[in-house]
């Protein structure tokens, strides 16, 4: 798969469209088979609070993910990813039932490098909060 974006096509300042991301607690269960991160904090609610969280919390790759896919969704590669790094300022609080946590993800170019390289930063916020530090996503482009 081939980028569908063009290096002579972005501009530094270039904002990707803010994408909204629901997470339910049926999406931790499932990640934590697929990663085998089975930590009751990620889907007990008395594990969470006795830990001394405010309630059951996304993996913190499981967020880290769910943002970049603004990226690679904008680019239309997953390939296209070379290097991405985050901090982790505040958890993502996942409620029980129906309602989902929903992370906003928004992005925006911040350089243009050789190689046809591109590095994007990214906002990551959950319930007002930002969830994600120093967010950066560096990307080959066509």
């Amino acid at each position: 798969m081939t980028a569908t974006i063009a290096y002579d096509d972005v501009e530094v300042g270039t904002e990707l469209p803010e994408r909204l991301f629901p997470l339910r607690r049926v999406d931790l269960v499932r990640y934590a088979g697929a990663s085998t991160d089975f930590n009751p904090i990620h889907w007990n609610e008395r594990a969470a609070v006795e830990a001394g969280l405010p309630g059951v919390i996304a993996h913190g790759m499981l967020t880290m993910a769910t943002a970049v896919r603004l990226v690679t969704d904008w680019l239309g590669d997953p390939g296209a990813l070379v290097e991405y790094g985050v901090k982790f300022s505040a958890p993502v609080v996942v409620p029980d039932g129906d309602e989902p946590a929903v992370v906003s993800v928004r992005g925006t170019v911040q350089k243009k490098l050789e190689d046809n390289q591109v590095v994007v930063n990214l906002t990551a916020r959950c319930q007002g909060a930002k969830v994600l530090m120093a967010a950066r996503a560096t990307v080959r482009l066509p």
